[in-house]
């Protein structure tokens, strides 16, 4: 899936994404793919990830940042 970080608070460990269907999923420090961890100056950040069901509810695993060039491909392709 995809989607664009809200916030990620590192002192706490853990953080919001929205999904590119509008669905916002929650993050925790280790949820994040090796070397893609975050700090807290994310706001706006295009992640990919995988969507998990726990018990406390859907969860992003797996987030990785998306490269910027191929950020900038995907939003020229929708013009």
């Amino acid at each position: 899936m995809q989607g664009t970080m809200i916030w990620f608070n590192p002192d706490k460990g853990h953080g919001f994404i929205r999904t590119d269907e509008g669905e916002r999923l929650q993050v925790d420090e280790g949820g994040f793919a090796s070397g893609h961890e975050l700090g807290d100056r994310c706001r706006g950040t295009k992640v990919i990830f995988e969507r998990v069901e726990e018990l406390e509810g859907p969860r992003a695993v797996q987030v990785s940042v998306v490269p910027l060039d191929a950020a900038r491909r995907a939003r020229s392709r929708r013009h």
